[in-house]
């Protein structure tokens, strides 16, 4: 697949802070990308940037063919875009919001109308052609603000957290809705603070203090950032030097009620881990493998990118 987002070296700058420092990737057609990172990251600046909302202070971004810097409107005009912030408005009913929409990227309005009873079907909102945005729950006007960013029908779509505040349930139609966009052949560049949700993900870049820390697909970043054998340890009394202490283990934390301890296969051994905690008075100590996931990259980066400040 041909790459539909080439961006090199994009930064932007406020004042003296540097919110995106250098970012360099490639986006392919009909990708699900994931873009992760904490609140400050320079996720949603970059999405800005990429959507020409936002022009960069250097580097050089191309998305659909358009220069963002150059030619910003030809982008907006290319692109979908799904906001952080609701965007719609609530006094107005489902079908008036994409109307107006539908006009503000100039489509004809027996066609918008049309197009637009064609989305609200798909994302399930037929029902609510006619109700208030304000009216909606939280799940509902998300579906609603992607059908209004689907309008225009647009090849590559950014959605910068699109399933906040919502329940799991929306979430998961959500993601199926999202993954359907896919397969038809557009473009998602998505943003998500849930990990389990970035495991959708084609590929999945992390971004720390402005900078794309690493990208790849996500078993290969498990590889990476997490390996060895990692365990999930549970009990009563649980002592965290103690297992730090163990033979074989390179790290241990806190999780949940337990402790995740990743170490060096062959060596830390269910059994060295039960008796360290037991004869540090550990009781009732369970041992079991636990498969690494995105939100254990996460960390591991994070503690890396700590440790080199």
């Amino acid at each position: 697949m041909s790459a539909v987002i080439q961006v090199r070296d994009l930064s932007r700058r406020f004042g003296s802070f540097d919110a995106v420092k250098a970012v360099s990737f490639e986006v392919r057609q009909g990708e699900i990308f994931g873009f992760l990172g904490a609140n400050g990251a320079g996720k949603s600046t970059t999405i800005r940037m990429l959507c020409g909302l936002l022009a960069p202070s250097g580097g050089q971004a191309l998305v659909a063919g358009h220069d963002v810097g150059r030619d910003p409107e030809s982008v907006r005009m290319s692109v979908g875009y799904m906001s952080q912030r609701f965007s719609l408005y609530p006094d107005l009913t489902s079908m008036e919001n994409l109307d107006f929409f539908g006009g503000a990227y100039r489509i004809p309005r027996s066609e918008r109308l049309r197009r637009a009873r064609t989305l609200l079907e798909e994302v399930g909102l037929a029902r609510h052609e006619h109700a208030l945005v304000s009216s909606l729950p939280g799940g509902m006007r998300q579906r609603l603000a992607l059908a209004a960013a689907l309008l225009h029908r647009p090849a590559i779509v950014f959605l910068d957290e699109p399933t906040a505040g919502v329940d799991p349930g929306a979430r998961r139609r959500f993601w199926r809705i999202i993954r359907g966009l896919a397969e038809a052949g557009t473009t998602v560049f998505v943003t998500t603070h849930y990990m389990d949700e970035a495991e959708y993900c084609g590929r999945v870049g992390l971004m720390v203090d402005g900078r794309l820390v690493a990208l790849d697909v996500p078993s290969a970043l498990k590889r990476r950032f997490v390996p060895g054998r990692l365990v999930l340890v549970r009990g009563s009394a649980l002592d965290l030097p103690a297992v730090r202490a163990a033979p074989g283990v390179w790290e241990a934390h806190a999780f949940g009620a337990g402790l995740h301890v990743r170490g060096e296969p062959g060596v830390m051994t269910d059994d060295a881990l039960r008796r360290v905690l037991e004869a540090s008075g550990a009781r009732q100590v369970t041992v079991e493998d636990h498969a690494p996931t995105l939100e254990d990259v996460f960390l591991a980066v994070a503690r890396q990118s700590g440790d080199d400040a």
